[in-house]
């Protein structure tokens, strides 16, 4: 078996950047498709908003309660195999998604949603740390920002790609133009709507297949962390837990408020779409993608060279507040805000509170890899443990979207981007002293 180490020559690197770039994808446009499965389902199996959110919170807690065990197997098949069994996990949850919809059995959506999230957890587990260790330490942040960049594309393409293959005919249907038609009406739609989702997954449960395949004989190298495990261990520390790090207890918690925000953001625009009446609801979320890339491409361009991280992350949080204070107070009748930003790109302009929902894609865009840097430091041989410490963070898109709906159901779909305030403004404090608290 080849062995990627340190001494590996930097132009070997193009099939691993290529292999993970490829992943990233996946990664993005998996994650990303909830944004229209969301409102798509709550149509096909008659969902309340918080119902419709569960599909998103098994997605995100697969990250919590499959960690550990896929770090186990990680360590017992190595990177290469674990990213093929990842793939082959997440072909089987877009099976299951068949007979799920055949049946519309919301219960069966939310178990191929957890198959689906437990692959990409050994995905992630496994692609992360190969990104940093194949080339130099000097380029991972390079090479880090790249595949962000891919995740987020993915995103933006995936709900576009659902309407395609997914909505067809039925492209333009909200709930309201469902709920308006007779009963016997309504339930051949549904049952339409629902028949439209099997074979696009089915053919995405092949295409994985066959990339897991690929990957399994591509003669992608391993690598060897044991000797730099080794040298970590033997670092001199006062510490005797990784939770007598404040900055990075606190980097968790900030990560669980962004994450959770951020699926907020990406998986509820379509929700508020639909309940607003946009034409096209289900695949909005492609407008908050699209900011998420910009942000990250101002972050790559102003980062360290015209501002630091954690001014960076200051501005992101505020932001993050000022927009989630005012999308209750916007006129869903105007759409004067993304005439003035995008309508004259001839791009479509949207409601206001939706173009609003959208900008948060900006504001949560730079919160990920600002924060890890802060959370990190100073760790010495706790590094790793602190590192899996933030990856639990992920929950927060398990717990968070759950709140809202809850709070969408009680006050409605506007009023509930208030509950995102607080989490921004505890981002906020991270920001601006949380990252520098070195005691309890």
């Amino acid at each position: 078996m080849t062995t990627l180490t340190r001494d590996t020559p930097q132009q070997s690197t193009w099939l691993p950047m290529t292999i993970i770039g490829t992943l990233f994808f996946v990664f993005g446009f998996v994650t990303w498709l909830n944004g229209a499965l969301v409102p798509f389902l709550q149509i096909v199996c008659d969902l309340s908003g918080t119902e419709a959110l569960l599909i998103s919170s098994s997605f995100y807690i697969a990250y919590v309660v499959m960690a550990l065990p896929m770090s186990y197997v990680l360590n017992r098949t190595g990177y290469r195999n674990a990213m093929s069994l990842g793939l082959g996990l997440i072909a089987l949850g877009c099976v299951l998604f068949a007979p799920a919809a055949e049946t519309r059995q919301f219960s069966l959506f939310i178990v191929a949603q957890f198959i689906v999230g437990s692959g990409l957890t050994i995905l992630q587990t496994a692609s992360n740390p190969y990104l940093v260790k194949i080339g130099s330490p000097e380029s991972a942040a390079a090479r880090i920002s790249i595949m962000g960049l891919l995740n987020k594309g993915a995103g933006w393409a995936a709900p576009q790609i659902f309407a395609v293959l997914v909505m067809g005919q039925f492209a333009g249907i909200t709930q309201q133009s469902v709920a308006a038609l007779s009963e016997a009406e309504r339930a051949l739609q549904i049952q339409s709507l629902a028949d439209s989702l099997v074979y696009p997954y089915l053919g995405m449960a092949v295409a994985l297949v066959i990339l897991a395949v690929a990957l399994r004989y591509s003669g992608l190298p391993e690598i060897d962390l044991h000797e730099e495990d080794t040298a970590l261990a033997s670092q001199h520390t006062e510490h005797s837990s990784v939770l007598q790090f404040p900055h990075l207890v606190l980097g968790v918690m900030t990560l669980f408020c962004y994450v959770g925000v951020e699926v907020i953001a990406g998986d509820t625009i379509g929700l508020a779409g639909s309940e607003l009446g946009v034409d096209g609801a289900l695949s909005l979320t492609s407008f908050t993608m699209c900011f998420m890339v910009l942000g990250y491409l101002l972050g790559l361009v102003l980062i360290p060279r015209l501002i630091s991280q954690q001014s960076m992350l200051m501005i992101s949080a505020g932001l993050g507040i000022v927009l989630a204070l005012v999308i209750p107070l916007l006129d869903a009748q105007s759409t004067q805000l993304s005439a003035v930003l995008w309508g004259w790109l001839g791009i479509r302009e949207l409601p206001d509170p939706i173009a609003c929902i959208a900008l948060l894609g900006l504001a949560n865009a730079i919160v990920w890899p600002a924060v890890w840097p802060l959370a990190l430091a100073g760790l010495g041989h706790f590094t790793a443990r602190g590192s899996a410490l933030l990856i639990m963070g992920i929950a927060g898109g398990a717990v968070l979207p759950l709140l809202f709906g809850v709070c969408a159901d009680y006050f409605g779909i506007q009023e509930a981007y208030l509950m995102t305030v607080p989490c921004y403004a505890f981002i906020l404090f991270y920001a601006v002293k949380g990252h520098r608290i070195r005691h309890w």
